[in-house]
């Protein structure tokens, strides 16, 4: 049995770091600050190059488009960054939806 079981409908969407990113956060673990969130970006927002100091990242991209570099990447794709790597522009071409984890307190620098 799972200690700790959720549905994304018993969570709202929050607005997120950046204008047009809205977050729906499903876990937070209240001793380490690691979270399991959707994120939506709407079509056209352009994430600026940053870091997460506390936290490394991994997303998983479930609906939309996704620039990176300059190559589209769709549903299934992965991204990882390490804490503390530099990592962007990032550019939605469509509304994206993906399911990410931080494993520490989400920050953006």
């Amino acid at each position: 049995m799972f200690p700790y079981i959720t549905h994304s409908d018993e969570h709202s969407w929050k607005p997120g770091p950046y204008e047009g990113v809205e977050l729906k956060v499903l876990h937070e673990h209240p001793e380490t600050g690691a979270l399991t969130v959707l994120r939506k970006f709407a079509a056209g927002v352009s994430v600026p190059a940053h870091t997460h100091s506390k936290a490394n990242e991994t997303a998983y991209i479930l609906s939309g488009e996704w620039e990176e570099d300059g190559k589209v990447y769709g549903p299934g794709s992965v991204f990882h960054a390490p804490k503390g790597l530099r990592h962007g522009p990032h550019v939605a071409r469509s509304e994206v939806v993906s399911l990410t984890f931080f494993d520490g307190p989400l920050t953006v620098e």
